[in-house]
């Protein structure tokens, strides 16, 4: 039994009826991998979301640091600085590097509203897209006893 080369003809025949995807099987292709995107993306944006907060809280712990040796330097939250000092008035709300746009600043407003000589409450207000999709935690608060609140719908084990 001799084997004889293939014709160009038959060759391509056999080629053809083999090469390629139909129509069915891109389509299953296709909604696989929407049905993946559909379960994926929310999931991210509650990661990004989550990792938002989690840098809000640390600059809240920031806030927190600051006021308490502003109150440590002064003897009040309240209090001018001592002459010659470089210390912000908390009540101006100073500006530190967390807060910056570079770090969380285009996510989370912060402010210090009115602190008395005894006490103070730091906030972080989502801002932007995040104040819509956060609802969860929403404002995040901590007071000169290290006590946190939340303004949104969770738990402060949630948000915390």
């Amino acid at each position: 039994m001799t084997l004889r080369p293939l014709h160009r003809h038959e060759l391509a025949r056999r080629v053809g009826a083999q090469a390629g995807f139909s129509l069915i099987e891109l389509m299953v292709v296709v909604a696989i991998i929407a049905v993946l995107a559909a379960i994926a993306y929310p999931s991210y944006t509650q990661h990004v979301i989550k990792a938002n907060r989690s840098a809000a809280e640390g600059c809240l712990s920031e806030y927190s640091n600051y006021m308490e040796r502003y109150y440590t330097t002064n003897l009040g939250y309240n209090q001018q600085p001592a002459s010659g000092s470089t210390a912000a008035i908390p009540f101006s709300t100073p500006a530190l590097d967390c807060a910056a746009t570079s770090q969380t600043g285009n996510n989370y407003q912060y402010t210090v509203p009115a602190p008395s000589a005894t006490g103070y409450t730091a906030e972080a207000t989502p801002i932007g897209t995040l104040q819509t999709k956060d609802t969860l935690c929403g404002t995040l608060t901590i007071n000169q006893q290290g006590q946190r609140n939340i303004s949104g719908t969770g738990t402060l084990a949630q948000c915390w």
